[in-house]
C-alpha cells in the first residue's frame, strides 16, 4: 500500500470508497478551484483531503513532541542532574577564556 500512497492521485490504485454530501455552493467552489488547477474535481478533493489529513497529523505529532519536551523540562527543574566533571571543566575553561 505504500507504493499506490505516491505519485499524483490519478495514478494510485483506488479500491476504497468515501462519499459526502456538500451544498451547491460548496461544488461550485470545489469545481472552480480544480478547473483553476487544470486537475478532476476527483484529484482536486483526494489530493487536497490527503494534504489535509498530513497537516492535521503533523500538528498532532508537533503537540505530542511539545508536550513530552515541556514535561522533562519541568521535571529536569525538579530534579536537576548532578554536574559532572566534563561540565565543570567547560565552565571553567569558558570562564577562563572570557573573563566572566
Amino acid at each position: 500500500m505504500a507504493e499506490a500512497a505516491k505519485g499524483s492521485p490519478s495514478s494510485r490504485v483506488r479500491g476504497e470508497r468515501l462519499e459526502t454530501r456538500v451544498t451547491a455552493d460548496q461544488k461550485r467552489l470545489i469545481e472552480h478551484a480544480a478547473a483553476l488547477q487544470g486537475r478532476s474535481v476527483t484529484d482536486f478533493v483526494l489530493s487536497s483531503l490527503q494534504d489535509a489529513a498530513r497537516r492535521a497529523i503533523d500538528e498532532y505529532q508537533r503537540l505530542e513532541l511539545s508536550i513530552r519536551d515541556s514535561q522533562a523540562f519541568v521535571q529536569a527543574l525538579i530534579e536537576p542532574q548532578p554536574v559532572n566533571e566534563r561540565l565543570s571543566d567547560t565552565v571553567r575553561r569558558y570562564r577562563e577564556r572570557t573573563g566572566v
